[in-house]
């Protein structure tokens, strides 16, 4: 690949940014698809932010620099920038003649073609992400009817008790297991995997933040 880059690194929390755990590996990511070519990498950005979170200093940072030298954002995967399309867009319209090259995936073209397909990648990642956060609460409103949870229900005896949490568990898991198994498959460390759910807003059954080892529940049930 040949001309001038400007890559973009983001990771989602402090430690991870002190620890380097992740940016070595977009890092990575970016110096192999790049190399092969007569290219120049003449600045790197790195944030520390949430995905959730539009106020991106550093990515601000980025997109100048594209539009004053005309170089290329180069971004090592398309959720690094975020799975909110509106947002997606607007960094792509932002880059100005340049456009964005993300490394997972190689075989888009560059200019308008390009750009709608990404578009239309981002639209059903902000689906699937809206499905999940859907279902998700359901099935927890689930589990507290039958467990009797709402204010002046009845409360169950033992046997229907348990019975309703093993439901609820397995609806849980038949929704985001899927999920979780992917980002495991594609190399995710357990504690990888509940930082991205976290932050992609996806709770645990219980509304809290995930663990690595609520994580590793979940892969063992999604597999049961």
């Amino acid at each position: 690949m040949d001309g001038r880059f400007v890559s973009y690194l983001r990771v989602s929390t402090d430690r991870q940014g002190k620890s380097g755990l992740g940016i070595d590996a977009q890092r990575d990511a970016v110096t192999a698809h790049l190399n092969g070519g007569a290219w120049t990498l003449i600045a790197e950005y790195v944030e520390v932010e949430s995905g959730k979170n539009d106020a991106r200093p550093e990515l601000a940072k980025a997109l100048a620099r594209c539009k004053l030298t005309g170089a290329t954002l180069i971004v090592a995967k398309l959720d690094r920038l975020s799975r909110n399309q509106a947002f997606l867009m607007n960094v792509y319209e932002g880059t100005g003649e340049g456009g964005v090259v993300f490394c997972d995936l190689p075989t888009i073209p560059p200019g308008p073609v390009g750009k709608f397909i990404v578009q239309q990648m981002a639209a059903v990642a902000e689906l699937e992400r809206g499905l999940i956060s859907q279902r998700t609460k359901a099935a927890l409103a689930a589990s507290k009817k039958q467990l009797g949870g709402y204010r002046g229900g009845p409360v169950p005896d033992a046997a229907k008790a348990t019975e309703a949490r093993q439901e609820a568990a397995d609806a849980f898991a038949a929704d985001v297991g899927p999920m979780a198994a992917e980002l495991r498959a594609a190399g995710r460390s357990l504690r990888q995997i509940a930082a991205e759910l976290t932050e992609q807003g996806v709770r645990t059954p219980r509304g809290g933040a995930w663990s690595a080892d609520a994580v590793r529940r979940l892969l063992e049930r999604h597999a049961a």
